[in-house]
C-alpha cells in the first residue's frame, strides 16, 4: 500500500530531473519497447530472457544515451546563444 508521501516523492523525483535526462529516459523506454516488440514479431529470434535482456540493454542504452546527448547539446547551445545576446545588448 502506498502512502501519500510515497506518491509525492516519486513525483518529486521526476520533477527534479532536468529536461535532457527526461528525454533520455523516454527514448530509452521507447527503444526497449520497440526491441521487445521486434523480438516477439521475428520468428527467427529466440524468445528468452537473454535475447530480451540484451536487446533491451543495447537499444535502450543507445537510444537513451544518444537522445540525452543531443538534448544536452541543444540546451547548452541555447544557453550560449542567450548569453551572447545578453552581452550584445549590454554593449
Amino acid at each position: 500500500m502506498t502512502t501519500k508521501s510515497d506518491s509525492a516523492s516519486s513525483k518529486n523525483l521526476w520533477q527534479r530531473l532536468n529536461g535532457p535526462t527526461k528525454i533520455g529516459l523516454v527514448f530509452a523506454a521507447v527503444g526497449i519497447l520497440l526491441t521487445v516488440v521486434g523480438v516477439f514479431r521475428d520468428p527467427t529470434t529466440p524468445v528468452n530472457a537473454w535475447s530480451l535482456g540484451m536487446g533491451a540493454l543495447i537499444s535502450g542504452g543507445t537510444w537513451g544515451l544518444v537522445s540525452w546527448a543531443i538534448a544536452t547539446a541543444a540546451v547548452e547551445v541555447e544557453q550560449d546563444v542567450a548569453e551572447a545576446e545578453s552581452k550584445d545588448d549590454a554593449a
